[in-house]
């Protein structure tokens, strides 16, 4: 009989050792302020909204978030487009910039550091470890 709960301890001794070896250590994580990260993430999540809407779901002012995103238009990483189906009513979305940023803002690990590492790995040994954490992600998701 397998031990299961002795390899959760391994595994977790195993993940805990790759994360040290592989965060990033480059600079600061987040190259954004914590309201704009939020905004960011908000509309990554819901899609394009108006500003008032986006004040409500973050339950802000209005008068704010419009200045948050009067910044983050101004940086590149948020425009304002019509509504195709209510064209009075202007949304907010994240420009390619923009989504660019957040994907890096979200990144923990150091992909160069790691596809460095990965590429001595021999192919079929990562392709059974990218199916391995594929499995352990899927059985976690079961109810």
């Amino acid at each position: 009989m397998h031990d299961t709960a002795a390899d959760a301890a391994r595994f977790e001794e195993l993940f805990q050792a790759v994360y040290l070896a592989f965060h990033r250590r480059d600079r600061k994580r987040s190259e954004l302020s914590g309201a704009s990260r939020a905004v960011l993430h908000h509309l990554a999540h819901t899609g394009p909204l108006t500003v008032g809407e986006a004040a409500l779901h973050l339950d802000r002012a209005q008068s704010v978030v419009s200045e948050i995103v009067s910044q983050l238009e101004r940086n590149g990483l948020l425009e304002r487009e019509r509504d195709p189906s209510d064209r009075r009513r202007t949304l907010i979305w994240l420009t390619p910039e923009g989504q660019d940023r957040l994907a890096r803002d979200r990144a923990v690990l150091d992909r160069p550091r790691l596809a460095e590492a990965l590429q001595a790995v021999p192919a079929d040994t990562r392709e059974a470890l990218l199916a391995g954490l594929h499995a352990l992600l899927d059985s976690g998701e079961k109810p």
